[in-house]
C-alpha cells in the first residue's frame, strides 16, 4: 500500500514544491516530458500519484486527456482545487490500478516510486495500463540533492521520512527485470548547485550535460514493447473414423 499522505503531509507537499527553490527542477521536468514523450493532443495519460497536483496544469496545457489517482484525499482534494473538472480524479494505489488494459497512451509515475511499498508492482501496473509510454520521475538516490533530503528527514519530520531512493542503474534493472529488453531513455535535471545566467543554464539543458546520472532529478521513459501470449486450442474428433481428416492435419499425416 504505502504511505499515504495525512492532511499535514499535503500541506507540507505542496509548500515543498511551491518553494522557489524546488520550482526550477518542476519547470524543467515538465520540459523533459515534453522532449523525451512528444506527446500529442488527445493524448490519454494516468498520472499515477498525482498528490497535490503539481504536474496536472502542465499536462493539460500539453493537451493531454489526464486523469489522477492518488491515495490520499487530502491530496486529492488540494488537487481538484487547481484543475477542477478538467481532470478526472480516482482514489487507489500504484499497486493496483482500477483500470482495465491498455486504457492509456501514458502513466506518469513522477516522484511517486518514493513511497510504495512494491516499486515493481507498480511498474507492472503501469505497464498494463498504458499501450505506449511509461514516464517515471524520481529523486536520485546519489545526487547531493537526494542526499540532502535524506539527511533533512533524519534531522527533521518531512513527507520524505517515509521515502525510498533509486539510482539510474537501480530502476533500470528494475525495469528490464519487469519487462525484459525494452527500450529505455533517461536524462537527468539539476547536476549541479543552482548558478544564474543564461549560459549556464543552456550547458545545464543540454544533451550531453543530461547525460550525467548524477544529477537531482531523473526521467526515464519505457516504450512499451506489445508482448503475445499463445495457448493450446482443444481440437475435435469422433473415434473410430479413423480415415476422417481432422482439421489442421491432413488425411496423409492420420494414415502415418
Amino acid at each position: 500500500m504505502g504511505y499515504v499522505f495525512d492532511f499535514h503531509d499535503a500541506k507540507a507537499y505542496e509548500q515543498w514544491f511551491n518553494n522557489p527553490n524546488n520550482r526550477f527542477a518542476t519547470t524543467n521536468g515538465n520540459r523533459l516530458i515534453v522532449d523525451m514523450l512528444k506527446p500529442a493532443k488527445g493524448d490519454t495519460a494516468l498520472d499515477i500519484g498525482c498528490g497535490t497536483g503539481e504536474r496536472l496544469l502542465s499536462f493539460l496545457e500539453m493537451g493531454l486527456q489526464v486523469t489522477g489517482l492518488d491515495p490520499s484525499p487530502y491530496a486529492l482534494d488540494i488537487a481538484f482545487k487547481k484543475v477542477q473538472n478538467r481532470v478526472d480524479f480516482y482514489r487507489g494505489f500504484a499497486e493496483d490500478l482500477p483500470f482495465d488494459d491498455n486504457s492509456f497512451n501514458y502513466a506518469f509515475l513522477i516522484t511517486t516510486l518514493e513511497f510504495v511499498d512494491d516499486p515493481q508492482k507498480a511498474i507492472e501496473e503501469a505497464s498494463r495500463v498504458a499501450k505506449d509510454k511509461i514516464f517515471i520521475g524520481m529523486f536520485n538516490r546519489y545526487a547531493i540533492k537526494g542526499v540532502k533530503i535524506r539527511v533533512e528527514g533524519i534531522l527533521n519530520r518531512t513527507v520524505f521520512n517515509h521515502a525510498q531512493f533509486f539510482s539510474v542503474w537501480e530502476l533500470k534493472q528494475m525495469i528490464r527485470s519487469i519487462l525484459g529488453k525494452v527500450p529505455i531513455t533517461w536524462r537527468t535535471i539539476c547536476q549541479s548547485p543552482s548558478t544564474s545566467g543564461k549560459f549556464a543554464s543552456r550547458i545545464k539543458q543540454s544533451g550531453l550535460m543530461q547525460r550525467y546520472p548524477f544529477g537531482s532529478f531523473v526521467a526515464i521513459v519505457v516504450t512499451l514493447v506489445p508482448r503475445f501470449k499463445t495457448r493450446p486450442l482443444a481440437m475435435k474428433y469422433r473415434e473410430g473414423h479413423s480415415g476422417e481428416a481432422v482439421a489442421g492435419y491432413t488425411s496423409g499425416m492420420l494414415s502415418e
